[in-house]
C-alpha cells in the first residue's frame, strides 16, 4: 500500500505544508538558544497547540518538531543520549493531532542538518552522520511519521548521509536544501546542482525543494532553477525579510505578500507549498484560501516575481555560472526600507 504523501500526492495537484516551528515556540517562551526538542517531553500541550495550528489553517503536511533532534545538536545540550526518544516523542503527538483532523494529514519527521561540518573539510566522517541521522530517523519512524523531511541542508555529502539513513530506516522521505548565498547553499551548491544530485541518489526522496533561505522571491527563482525534474518540488519560503525590533526578530512578510508567494510558487512548478522562518496560521489560511480561489497560470516571469514580492537578493542564482554578486536594484533598496 502507498504511504500516506504518495497517496495525496496521487489525488491532488498541490498541497499545503505548513509554517515556522521556531517562529511559533518563540512566541510560546521558548527562550534564545534553547532546544525545542525537549518541550516534547516537558511541554506536549504546546507542541499540540503547534501542530494543531498548521492543521486548523489547512495544512496537508506538518513537521515535528524535532529539526534538532540528533545526538549531534542535542549533545550542545547534552542531551545527545535522547535524541531517539525526542524524535519518537514530537513524532507521537504529531500522529495524534493528524488522527484526529478527519481528513488526510501527513505527520513529516522533520531532521534538520547536524551542525557538523562533514569532510574532508571537517570533522564529521560519513558513517557517522549517517548513525546519527538513522537514530533521529528510527525515532520517528517508531513514533508514527508518515515521511521523513530533511530540511535546511547545505552540504551534499549530508544530504547523502541523510539518504542513506532513510533507506537503512526504510521510511519515505523528502529533502529541501537552503540556498541563501547568492542562489547558492552556504557549501555553494545551486538549484540545477541539486537536481542532479537527486537524480544519482540510489534511494530518492518522493519531493525535493527549497526551505529558508532569504525571502520570498528568491525562493521561487530557485524553484523555477530546479529545471526538468520527475519529481514533485517543495517551495517553503520565509515570509518575508527579517528585522529585529523590540528584542524579537520579525518578518515583513503580511499573509496577503504570502498568499501572492503561495500561487506563484505552485505556478512556477512547485507542488508542495509552504512557509518557513515567521510564516504563521495567519499566513497559513491566506495561503490556503489564494491556493483554492485562484485558477493555474503560466510560470511568472523573474521581473513579476520582483514586483509581488521584493527584489533579489543577488543578481543570479547561480545556474548560470555567474559568480555571486549583490543585486543592487532600486526594487531591493526598496524592500530594505520597508
Amino acid at each position: 500500500m502507498p504511504d500516506a504523501l504518495t497517496r495525496l500526492l496521487s489525488a491532488r495537484d498541490w498541497l499545503m505544508a505548513d509554517g515556522a516551528t521556531g517562529t511559533t515556540l518563540f512566541n510560546m517562551g521558548l527562550g534564545s538558544g534553547d532546544a525545542p526538542e525537549f518541550w516534547n517531553d516537558t511541554r506536549q500541550n504546546d507542541i499540540r497547540t503547534l501542530y494543531s495550528g498548521a492543521v486548523d489553517a489547512g495544512s496537508d503536511i506538518f513537521l515535528t518538531n524535532t529539526f534538532g533532534a540528533n545526538a549531534a545538536r542535542l549533545k550542545l545540550h547534552d542531551g545527545a543520549d535522547r535524541a531517539r526518544e525526542l524524535a519518537r516523542k514530537g513524532a507521537e503527538i504529531g500522529r495524534e493531532i493528524a488522527d484526529a483532523a478527519g481528513r488526510p494529514v501527513v505527520v513529516a519527521g522533520s531532521m534538520g542538518p547536524t551542525g557538523e561540518i562533514m569532510e574532508p573539510m571537517g570533522p564529521l566522517s560519513h558513517a557517522s552522520a549517517v548513525e546519527i541521522f538513522h537514530e533521529q530517523a528510527e525515532g520517528l519512524k517508531e513514533g508514527g511519521a508518515d515521511v521523513l523531511w530533511v530540511e535546511t541542508i547545505s552540504a551534499p555529502e549530508e544530504l547523502k548521509a541523510a539518504a542513506e539513513a532513510a533507506a537503512l530506516a526504510d521510511m519515505p522521505w523528502c529533502v529541501t536544501m537552503s540556498f541563501d548565498t547568492a542562489g547558492r547553499t552556504m557549501m555553494g551548491t545551486t538549484s540545477e546542482a541539486m537536481t542532479r544530485l537527486i537524480g544519482k541518489l540510489a534511494h530518492k526522496p518522493l519531493a525535493y525543494g527549497a526551505n529558508c533561505g532569504v525571502g520570498a522571491s528568491d525562493l521561487i527563482r530557485t524553484v523555477m532553477g530546479f529545471g526538468k525534474t520527475d519529481r514533485p518540488l517543495i517551495a517553503k519560503g520565509n515570509a518575508g525579510i527579517p528585522k529585529y525590533q523590540d528584542g524579537h526578530i520579525h518578518y515583513n512578510g503580511t499573509p496577503a505578500l504570502m498568499a501572492e508567494y503561495a500561487v506563484m510558487a505552485r505556478d512556477a512548478g512547485a507542488t508542495i507549498i509552504g512557509g518557513c522562518c515567521g510564516t504563521t496560521p495567519e499566513h497559513l489560511r491566506a495561503m490556503r484560501a489564494a491556493l483554492e480561489t485562484r485558477p493555474r497560470s503560466d510560470p511568472p516571469s523573474l521581473e513579476a516575481v520582483a514586483a509581488a514580492l521584493g527584489g533579489f537578493s543577488s543578481d543570479s542564482d547561480g545556474t548560470d555560472g555567474r559568480a555571486p554578486t549583490r543585486d543592487r536594484s532600486q526594487s531591493r533598496r526598496r524592500r530594505a526600507r520597508t
